[in-house]
C-alpha cells in the first residue's frame, strides 16, 4: 500500500475516526485505526463495537486533488501514535507506505516515522447496512434534533434503555425523546419523503453526541437507515454506525400533562439568567433547588436558600400569566438545561400544581417539548 495525502485532509478524517477508537476495548486490534487505499481514496475506520466511523478522502473532488500515487491495500495503525505524527508533521503532504511484513513508513519533509502495523485483515467487518427502511434529514436539523433531546438521557446505567434516545417515525413524523425519569425532553418534526413506518428504536446517547460533534454544517442532508440492532448515518464521505440498545423504551405520552392551572409567558433569556444566579446559593444541595412563586401583577419570584449560604430572591416581570397562583421548588440544573435546549425568545410554562410534573415549550407551539419533575422541598 502506498499513497501521497495532504496532511490538512488527513487530519480531518482522523479526528473523527478518533472519537469510534477507544483503548479501553476488549479486542486488541480496535484500539488501532484501519487505513484503506483505493484508486478511488482513502477509507479510514474506527471503531469501539458501540460505534463505527468510516471517513473517505476522495482522490479527487471539485477539481482539487487530495490523494495521489496511489497503489492500493491496507493496514491497520496504532491510534495511539498515529494521529500525533500527522498532526506534528512539518510538510502539506504526506507520504504512507507499508510493506508485506507490516512495516509502515510516514514522510513529510525531512521527517520519517517507521512504524509496526498490524493485518486490516484481522480487523472485524462492519456489518453493511441493506436497507430499504431510510430517509434524509437536513444536517442542521438533526444537530437541533440532538441537541434539544440528548442531554436528558440517564448517566445512570440502572436502566440502560433510559440512557438512549428513542427515535420514532410514524405517519411521517419523526421524534427523539430523552428522558431520565425526573425530565424529559422531546421533539417533533415532519419528514417528507420517508418510509411510512421505521421500527422504533433506541440510539445511546453517547453515540448522538459524538455524531453532533462530527457532523458538517458544511454538507447538506444526512441519510439514516435502521437495521434490527444498528442505526446508520451517513453523509457524502462519512458512515457512523452505531448499536442500538436493546428493551423496551417507557410510554412516555402519559407522562404529559393535559391540561394546565397556570401558565406563564416569559422571556427565555431572563428566566434562565435569573434561575442561574439563585443557584449560584443551592450549590451545596444534591439537585440545587430553586423555587418559583407568582405575586400577581404579571411578576414572579425566583429564590433560593442554603441554610449554610444564605439566601437569594429575584422578580421578574412576564409577558402574560394566567391561573391559579403557585409556589414550586425544581432542580435548577434541569431547568437551565430544558431553557438552553429551546432556541427561542420566549417559552410557555404550563404548570399543574406544586407537585406535578410541568412543561416547557416554545411560546409559538413549535413541537418541541421539556418536562420537569419538581422537588419536594419540605
Amino acid at each position: 500500500m502506498k499513497f501521497v495525502i495532504q496532511r490538512d485532509q488527513l487530519i480531518s478524517s482522523v479526528q473523527d475516526v478518533m472519537k469510534a477508537i477507544s483503548s479501553r476495548t476488549v479486542i486488541p486490534i480496535l484500539t488501532g485505526m484501519k487505513i484503506e487505499a483505493k484508486e478511488s481514496g482513502i477509507t479510514l475506520t474506527g471503531s469501539d463495537s458501540d460505534i463505527s466511523i468510516e471517513s473517505f478522502i476522495p482522490a479527487e473532488e471539485n477539481g482539487n486533488v487530495n490523494v495521489e500515487q496511489i497503489e492500493a491495500g491496507s493496514i491497520v495503525l496504532q491510534a495511539k501514535y498515529f494521529p500525533d505524527i500527522v498532526r506534528k508533521l512539518p510538510e502539506k503532504t504526506v507520504e504512507i507506505e507499508s510493506d508485506e511484513n507490516l512495516k509502515v513508513t510516514i514522510r513529510s519533509g525531512k521527517a520519517e516515522f517507521n512504524l509496526n502495523g498490524q493485518d486490516a485483515e484481522e480487523y472485524p467487518q462492519l456489518p453493511k447496512l441493506q436497507t430499504d427502511d431510510s430517509f434524509e434529514l437536513p444536517i442542521d436539523l438533526l444537530k437541533s434534533l440532538i441537541k434539544q433531546t440528548v442531554f436528558a438521557v440517564s448517566t445512570m446505567e440502572t436502566r440502560p434503555i433510559l440512557t438512549g434516545v428513542n427515535i420514532k417515525l410514524e405517519n411521517g413524523n419523526l421524534t427523539f425523546t430523552a428522558t431520565d425519569s425526573h425530565r424529559l425532553a422531546s421533539r417533533e418534526i415532519p419528514v417528507t419523503e420517508a418510509p411510512g413506518q421505521l421500527p422504533t428504536v433506541v440510539v445511546p446517547g453517547k453515540s448522538l453526541n459524538e455524531l453532533n460533534k462530527i457532523l458538517d454544517d458544511t454538507e447538506e442532508t444526512v441519510e439514516i437507515s435502521v437495521t434490527n440492532n444498528q442505526i446508520l448515518f451517513r453523509t457524502k464521505n462519512l458512515n457512523f454506525l452505531s448499536r442500538l440498545l436493546d428493551g423496551n423504551y417507557p410510554e412516555t405520552s402519559r407522562l404529559i400533562p393535559e391540561q394546565s392551572k397556570t401558565v406563564l409567558h416569559v422571556k427565555t433569556k431572563e428566566l434562565l439568567s435569573t434561575i442561574d444566579r439563585a443557584s449560584l446559593l443551592a450549590k451545596e444541595e444534591r439537585n440545587n433547588v430553586v423555587r418559583l412563586s407568582t405575586k400577581g401583577n404579571g411578576l414572579i419570584e425566583i429564590t433560593s436558600n442554603s441554610p449554610e449560604v444564605g439566601t437569594v430572591a429575584e422578580e421578574i416581570t412576564v409577558p402574560s400569566i394566567s391561573g391559579e397562583e403557585l409556589k414550586i421548588s425544581f432542580s435548577s440544573k434541569y431547568m437551565i438545561d430544558a431553557l438552553k435546549a429551546i432556541e427561542y425568545e420566549e417559552v410557555k410554562v404550563e404548570f399543574t400544581g406544586a407537585m406535578r410534573p410541568f412543561i416547557i415549550r416554545p411560546a409559538n407551539d413549535d413541537p418541541i417539548l421539556q418536562l420537569i419533575l419538581p422537588v419536594r422541598t419540605y
